[in-house]
């Protein structure tokens, strides 16, 4: 398979591998949770820090469970002074990149030829550990334009194989024109990756919701509301044969098209009462949907602004959110509007959303609002390492989970309906249809306008809003990255992390598995079980104090090796953390103990070996 080749792949191949290990440190104040809730990493997520140490972070609580990754990183325009200073440590990565290391300089610039360079590079290792992130049936979503979307893709095809692309979508970003550019750019790219196959992705994806139409042709009118034409696009020969009407009328399929299904499936529906046939008889059968079906349309690769909001929309909404301020830094956020669409096609009522560049929180609003529309338990987790975490961020989400303050005129779109020939003759029951909603949503609104744009029945709900928007109902917790876990903290007792963040982490590199909870028995006073793999037990001797770790306690001994083989089931292993041992490793292995020092020494790797430099 074709690969990028880009300067800097060889060290930057395998660097999520080495990224250093740091906990979750939950801030209550900056949380947003119910009164008397303590916060918690098994909920919603807001961290603030560099997201190459917040997906490593998160890989022992959320590896194998994100059914939903959508992120929106730089574009690389030249214009948006990101920085590439990852700490590679090979020292010509290190000479390359000092040139925009310092926070105080401009990042990088159009200027810079090899911002392509450091995009990639950039990417590399925070796609690999999101790809491990991701459920087995999960999709990743990226937007990008013009400048970088084409070595994404070769990017995403190596990491998560070609075959498992699902598709490229424009979205109308913007409705007006820009007369100063060669050609006014008005679509962004949404790149489509399953990490399993597109077939089997299919099965799982849903449907985009939709109020149920009439799809009549112009000549046959069903007269059956939510009937189904029973034909197909192409040719395929055993669904080509003659149907015969119940007056006696014979009919080929449609002029370029074939029946819906073969004709034994066409006599088990019709067996089934699920027939219907138009023009008193007459016409070319129609389906009728079974009881409960579900209605939807399969999600195309043109997603329009009328549809999913443009960037306009999403800022003047931004700036409504924050109307106290008369700039927020966020050039061009994306409309929660866009986002909802990824995550009803995406996602189930208990899926786990991701976001590693977060900017405005765009995406916790999207998946709040989802939830409240189906009453779904979905959950976010948000990634942002600029300081605006807290103050943009975090603080966006707040406010549409409490409300926030508003005066003026809040609109909602109820429905919106293409108008055609066909839909003009059977104008009474489309009126009909307009009004009925009128009269159901009336009492959650101040008024409710029906009105025709741009060839498109609108119903509208208009509400006055005179001291505050209402809130969307949700919680968060807020955390910060802990220092950098290594051998000197242990010894000096500096910035020790938790005993149960420390055998989450531990338990997955060596399992590469999460573990939910840990076991009650730890090290002091036990054998440190934390917890089973198929063939192992994992161990932890690990207090986070600085005199047990340089007591005998920390140090696995004769004593510590006894119980912990007495206690396991025949068959099994024992791995085992700890600061020292006084037994060789030639006599653990004889009794099935395999020792690892800590911090530990070890990295999962998946059968891939870096590229030559």
């Amino acid at each position: 398979m074709p690969s990028l080749d880009f300067k800097g792949k060889a060290f930057v191949y395998a660097h999520h591998l080495t990224v250093p290990f740091r906990e979750l440190v939950p801030d209550a104040k900056k949380s947003c949770l119910p009164k008397s809730t303590a916060p918690a990493l098994d909920g919603n997520l807001i961290i603030h820090g560099d997201n190459l140490h917040a997906l490593k972070a998160l890989l022992p609580l959320y590896a194998g469970k994100v059914d939903c990754v959508f992120i929106d990183p730089p574009y690389n325009t030249g214009h948006e002074g990101w920085r590439y200073n990852d700490n590679v440590r090979s020292p010509l990565m290190k000479e390359w990149i000092k040139k925009h290391a310092n926070p105080s300089d401009e990042g990088v610039t159009r200027d810079d030829l090899e911002r392509h360079e450091k995009w990639a590079c950039m990417m590399w290792p925070r796609l690999k550990l999101l790809h491990e992130l991701m459920s087995p049936t999960g999709s990743f979503w990226i937007t990008l334009d013009d400048n970088e979307v084409h070595q994404a893709k070769s990017l995403l095809d190596e990491i998560f194989g070609a075959d498992c692309f699902v598709g490229q979508i424009a979205w109308q970003k913007r409705t007006s024109r820009e007369n100063r550019a060669p050609l006014s750019p008005s679509i962004d790219h949404l790149l489509l990756y399953s990490k399993c196959l597109p077939d089997s992705w299919k099965l799982v994806r849903n449907l985009i919701p939709v109020e149920p139409v009439e799809e009549v042709s112009e000549d046959e009118e069903s007269g059956v509301s939510g009937t189904i034409p029973f034909s197909a696009q192409g040719f395929r020969k055993n669904q080509v044969y003659k149907i015969t009407t119940p007056t006696g009328v014979i009919h080929d399929p449609p002029k370029g098209r074939c029946w819906g299904a073969t004709e034994p499936e066409f006599e088990k529906l019709k067996a089934q009462d699920r027939i219907y046939w138009p023009k008193n008889g007459n016409g070319r059968p129609r389906v009728i949907p079974a009881a409960g079906a579900h209605q939807g349309l399969v999600p195309n690769t043109l997603w329009l602004a009328r549809e999913v909001g443009d960037t306009e929309g999403s800022k003047k909404l931004l700036l409504e959110i924050f109307s106290e301020r008369e700039e927020l830094g966020i050039h061009a956020p994306k409309p929660h509007e866009l986002i909802e669409r990824v995550v009803q096609i995406s996602t189930n009522p208990d899926s786990i959303v991701l976001d590693s560049f977060a900017g405005s929180g765009t995406t916790a609003h999207a998946v709040l609002a989802q939830n409240k529309k189906d009453g779904g338990k979905r959950r976010f987790i948000l990634v942002e390492c600029e300081d605006y975490a807290d103050t943009l961020t975090a603080e966006r989400v707040r406010r549409v989970i409490r409300g926030y303050p508003f005066s003026g005129t809040k609109r909602t779109e109820l429905m919106r309906e293409p108008l055609n020939w066909t839909k003009l003759k059977k104008a009474d029951a489309l009126v009909e249809k307009a009004e009925s909603i009128k009269q159901l949503e009336g009492a959650d609104y101040d008024e409710v306008k029906i009105t025709v744009e741009a060839g498109e029945l609108v119903v509208t709900g208009e509400m006055t809003v005179k001291d505050k928007a209402p809130g969307i109902t949700g919680a968060f917790t807020y955390c910060t990255l802990g220092a950098e876990m290594s051998l000197e903290g242990l010894l000096t007792g500096k910035d020790l992390p938790a005993f149960e963040a420390l055998a989450k982490y531990v338990f997955y590199t060596a399992t590469g598995r999460t573990l939910a909870t840990v076991a009650k028995q730890q090290a002091k006073g036990g054998d440190g079980l934390i917890g089973e793999a198929e063939h192992y037990r994992v161990h932890l001797l690990y207090q986070p104090d600085q005199a047990w770790l340089r007591s005998e306690a920390a140090v696995l001994t004769e004593t510590k090796v006894e119980a912990i083989v007495a206690g396991r089931p025949a068959g099994q292993r024992s791995l085992v953390f700890a600061a020292a041992k006084y037994l060789s490793q030639k006599d653990l292995t004889g009794r099935g103990v395999e020792f690892c020092q800590l911090p530990y020494a070890i990295h999962r790797i998946l059968g891939e070996s870096a590229p030559r430099a």
